[in-house]
């Protein structure tokens, strides 16, 4: 995210993508905050290194055994505007960062009545973040990017990156010692970036001063209407190693050690690694996509962070979210059943790649278990789903709750949407649901063809 060398960012263009789907259906989720969601516990085969939770009294700052402030306008000695032309100044008031007492911390841009802004820039006090020789490291956040969009978002640069530790109290030797950016968002846009920076400035094995980048957007609510969760692995067991970027539990991005020369991924490896949030305003990043901030710019808008945690496996342990730590309100992969009947995955043309499940008729089903609702009770169910069913075909949607017989809480119909790969995005009224629950898909038709695939499906107030 912040580019020691001084030299501003210069990103790709953003990418566009045309979602073609006969008849698509949109819905609009309100920007709901729902209950706090602890970190998930580590699964069998992790250990969690760290975690915060953010729990604490309404106003107070940050714990600081866990985070130190970054305060001013760059590292002592290091490069001006934190090297990457921001206008903020960064401090450690709780204007600018602070719990909200919901086991949230917000991270808040300012602006003073002379035009002059102001924001909030925390770092993990550790800086021995690494895999286990064999091993895999996986950090992890669920965040909600600042709520503002179009032109009230100019310049904002929210972000929940890592740099190598060889850097803290050198500030000049970027970019070879590493840069991991787990995400990055500007102005509004529902895209989040992921980065790996290494090598040379400019050009080089890495491209810099953009790296080695990718980017999807957010599915079924937006990355600032709702909260998501972002992670990186930094995964030791594979050959060549390599490190993943994740977004909602899919892999939209990844680094392999063979895409640069092997001194390179060394020097952006041997080390361990720190965390870092913060939200910038302007900067070369946002200059990409039209500057600011500017006089229509609003200030105010928190990036919110439910938690951050660190975990670590030896060997090749499955890769978290765990079973039975689902967020109901971030889209759940449909492939990511806990067990099924009469379903089969394929790959997705969808946004963002990965896989759905398809071959879905009369009887079939898929169980999720371990679904979080909170204590805000959910009343929509939204449905990721595509159909080449023939002509009069067509079948329900169901969600069921803790048992495939029980009662439907909601369903919605689906007949074809002009091809097993036209997707489009279905909302259903539910009966209210709070609380943690197991949740079945269930497929009910007057008929035995197959009538509907579905790439993913989420929950709303």
């Amino acid at each position: 995210m912040s580019e020691p060398s001084g030299t501003p960012v210069r990103r790709g263009p953003l990418r566009r993508v045309i979602l073609a789907a006969v008849g698509t259906l949109s819905l609009a989720v309100a920007a709901v905050l729902p209950a706090n969601a602890s970190a998930p516990t580590a699964p069998a085969g992790w250990s969690q290194v760290f975690v915060d939770d953010f729990t604490g009294a309404a106003g107070s700052g940050v714990n600081t055994s866990n985070w130190q402030y970054d305060t001013g306008t760059s590292y002592p000695g290091g490069a001006a505007n934190w090297g990457t032309g921001e206008v903020e100044t960064m401090t450690s008031s709780t204007n600018n960062v602070a719990l909200d007492g919901n086991g949230n911390l917000l991270i808040t841009p300012r602006r003073d009545a002379s035009g002059n802004w102001t924001s909030g820039r925390i770092e993990t006090t550790r800086t021995d973040f690494q895999p286990p020789a064999g091993g895999k490291l996986r950090v992890e956040a669920r965040l909600q990017m600042p709520n503002v969009t179009g032109a009230a978002a100019k310049g904002y640069w929210p972000a929940f990156w890592t740099l190598g530790a060889p850097y803290r109290g050198n500030y000049q030797n970027w970019p070879s010692v590493g840069e991991l950016d787990i995400m990055e968002n500007v102005q509004g846009l529902n895209t989040e970036w992921a980065t790996m920076h290494c090598g040379t400035n400019p050009g080089g094995p890495c491209n810099e001063t953009s790296g080695i980048g990718g980017n999807t957007p957010c599915a079924g609510t937006t990355c600032q209407a709702g909260f998501h969760t972002y992670a990186m692995e930094w995964d030791r067991s594979t050959s060549p190693e390599e490190i993943r970027f994740y977004l909602d539990g899919v892999n939209f991005h990844t680094v392999k050690a063979n895409q640069v020369d092997a001194t390179t991924w060394a020097n952006a490896t041997n080390h361990g690694y720190f965390v870092i949030l913060n939200v910038a305003m302007g900067g070369g990043f946002p200059d990409a996509f039209g500057g600011g901030p500017d006089s229509g710019t609003e200030p105010g808008h928190p990036l919110v962070v439910d938690y951050v945690q660190v975990l670590q496996a030896s060997g090749s342990g499955t890769t978290p979210p765990p079973t039975g730590n689902r967020d109901a309100y971030s889209a759940i992969q449909a492939e990511s059943y806990d067990s099924q009947s009469g379903t089969s995955t394929e790959a997705t043309t969808d946004t963002g790649g990965g896989q759905d499940i398809g071959s879905l008729a009369n009887g079939d089903w898929a169980l999720y278990k371990g679904v979080n609702f909170g204590s805000t009770a959910a009343t929509q169910f939204i449905g990721r789903v595509a159909s080449g069913a023939a002509s009069g075909v067509s079948g329900l949607v169901e969600v069921r709750l803790d048992n495939r017989t029980s009662t439907p809480i909601g369903s919605f119909a689906v007949g074809n949407t002009g091809g097993w790969q036209s997707w489009r995005t279905v909302p259903a009224n539910i009966s209210g649901v709070t609380g943690t629950h197991d949740v079945y898909l269930t497929f009910t038709s007057g008929q035995p063809a197959d009538f509907v695939n579905v790439n993913w499906f989420d929950f709303g107030h």
